[in-house]
């Protein structure tokens, strides 16, 4: 297993292109946030603006439309009851991350069917959350895309049915393997499992980080960081895991615990200091 180390973010963070447009940075379409849990889409998207993907939509219940503006203007906005509007605004985007607070009712398995039905091979899918947890329970069969699963260990127990305590390397190897997709399993040390065979381990991290929402953050950074840095996906993602605990080990200097929305607005002057070989 490859120790992750710094050098991952100056190999993909680099000065934007003076001749760029918001189209150059690509798009995400971030699906979840029911009446119930609105705030983990709201960390999840504001975590995609922030990390610099050229646009945003968010598609959660209308409940959550007041707040999502409010936290992000930045980032577009649909209800995601409306079939049609969540099949248009999933076609043609570079990333689509579906899970954060999205739910397991019967209303959350007919939207997370819709997107898996919608999504296309060239896609990158960031599946997190509870769209995980009904994978498992519900037999749905993961899509034809760039599948990125971004489980904490209880959730890839679910859907792996490897036990927390056996969830060994080798082990998780053979069931990533079998998905045919990364995964992002996120624990201690958070282990990265791409499909080319590489196994990475992180090493940094700070128990301030133990804060609800973390990892809805974290999906969403994946989902910014694929959209923009499309030119290769796994180095992408591993610079988006890295960068997740980079920002929150430096905040963690000057506080008791790290808040997740806090990660994403250190993020635009993180990754100026990277691109300018400050970092």
């Amino acid at each position: 297993m490859k120790k992750l180390s710094a050098q991952i973010l100056r190999d993909v963070i680099k000065p934007r292109p003076v001749n760029s447009f918001k189209g150059t940075f690509g798009k995400v379409t971030l699906v979840g946030g029911n009446q119930h849990f609105g705030g983990a889409i709201i960390m999840a998207t504001t975590a995609a603006v922030y990390s610099g993907a050229g646009l945003v939509t968010t598609c959660t219940d209308r409940l959550n439309v007041g707040p999502l503006h409010a936290n992000v203007p930045e980032a577009m906005f649909a209800d995601f009851h409306d079939q049609q509007s969540l099949k248009n605004l999933i076609s043609g985007v570079t990333s689509v991350v579906v899970g954060p607070g999205l739910g397991e009712d019967e209303q959350s398995q007919t939207i997370l069917q819709m997107v898996f039905e919608t999504i296309q091979p060239e896609q990158n899918l960031i599946i997190d959350g509870s769209a995980i947890t009904m994978m498992a329970h519900q037999h749905i069969t993961q899509p034809d895309a760039h599948v990125i699963y971004t489980p904490h260990q209880m959730e890839w127990q679910r859907l792996s049915g490897i036990k927390i305590a056996d969830q060994e390397p080798a082990k998780n190897r053979e069931v990533a393997d079998q998905l045919k997709a990364t995964v992002v399993l996120k624990r201690h040390h958070t282990q990265i499992y791409l499909t080319n065979g590489s196994t990475y381990e992180l090493t940094i991290g700070t128990p301030a980080q133990a804060v609800g929402g973390m990892g809805d953050t974290l999906a969403g950074m994946v989902g910014g960081f694929t959209a923009q840095f499309h030119d290769n996906t796994d180095k992408a993602v591993l610079a988006a895991v890295y960068a997740h605990s980079a920002v929150a080990e430096e905040i963690a200097k000057k506080q008791y615990i790290v808040l997740p929305h806090q990660i994403s607005h250190a993020l635009p002057e993180f990754m100026a200091r990277v691109a300018s070989g400050q970092f």
